[in-house]
């Protein structure tokens, strides 16, 4: 499954393979080149308006749309963390996706780079991938129209993505399940379309589309690790011993203390007595002389 990519940002490249004229101020994403479910993302795909024949619209058009395909029962933009993905043996079947499929709202996604997790060293090594003629992988997805709870349309858009058992490379990537066989692993892999096929791609009714689910040739792909850098560790302070409690401290011997005039006697219980912890003893011998 692939949930991060990198959006082709090149517009020179863009503007000459598929007979665009990007705006003056065009630019990539808002969101930064490195795309997750739910960010804005542009896709390629045929103008709506192109069915009614007239020659003065485009063959391609770019358009923004979320990364995670929204059905029209999702309530909000969250639900696309669930969608980014669909598989191709069972995307005219499921409920999020088939509607999509059903009406051949095909497109390619842009991707200077994909990029996927690596557990050939038994830990995830996040690996770049990039065409190894320096191009794009032009990725198959299905679009969909959504409305917003505010009454806004957007477009939203998912990869289609196939089973990589038996790639070269691709077999390699996601965590291995040990209850499993490694030709039953399930891994997964991008529908990369070829270069010459994207209008092919474009045009293709439903009943054809499974045509194209196919893998994308392991030499076709360079591989880039690029391993997250370990957090430095934190050195806590020693702790500090924990204060004693104070002692009562007794200000008298054995409580008791009698003046020098034989006046009355009295004592304390502690530090911080209060006035009625005080006590008087009764006074005696005192008397003038």
């Amino acid at each position: 499954m692939c949930h991060h990519y990198q959006a082709e940002k090149r517009r020179q490249l863009l503007e000459k393979r598929f007979g665009l004229v990007l705006p003056a101020d065009w630019e990539p994403p808002p969101g930064g080149l490195h795309i997750y479910p739910t960010d804005l993302a542009p896709i390629l795909r045929r103008p709506i308006e192109r069915a009614s024949g007239d020659d003065a619209v485009p063959e391609f058009e770019l358009v923004e749309a979320r990364f995670g395909l929204l059905p029209r029962f999702a309530e909000d933009v969250s639900y696309g963390k669930h969608t980014y993905n669909a598989r191709s043996e069972t995307v005219a079947t499921k409920p999020s996706f088939k509607d999509a499929w059903a009406h051949a709202r095909h497109c390619i996604v842009p991707c200077a780079a994909i990029y996927e997790p690596d557990w050939r060293s038994g830990k995830h090594v996040p690996t770049r991938f990039t065409p190894t003629d320096g191009g794009m992988f032009g990725v198959a997805g299905l679009w969909g129209p959504w409305k917003t709870p505010t009454g806004e349309w957007i477009n939203t858009f998912t990869m289609l993505t196939v089973n990589a058992d038996d790639h070269a490379v691709f077999k390699h990537m996601h965590r291995p399940d040990p209850a499993r066989p490694p030709e039953l692993q399930d891994k997964r892999m991008v529908v990369v379309i070829p270069d010459g096929l994207y209008e092919a791609w474009l045009d293709a009714p439903a009943a054809n589309a499974a045509a194209f689910m196919r893998q994308y040739p392991a030499d076709r792909f360079v591989a880039t690790p690029e391993p997250v850098a370990p957090k430095p560790k934190t050195i806590k302070p020693p702790r500090r011993p924990k204060p004693e409690p104070p002692q009562q401290i007794s200000l008298l011997s054995n409580g008791r203390s009698s003046n020098s005039s034989g006046g009355g006697s009295f004592f304390f219980t502690g530090v911080g007595a209060s006035v009625s912890q005080v006590r008087f003893a009764t006074i005696t011998g005192f008397c003038s002389r």
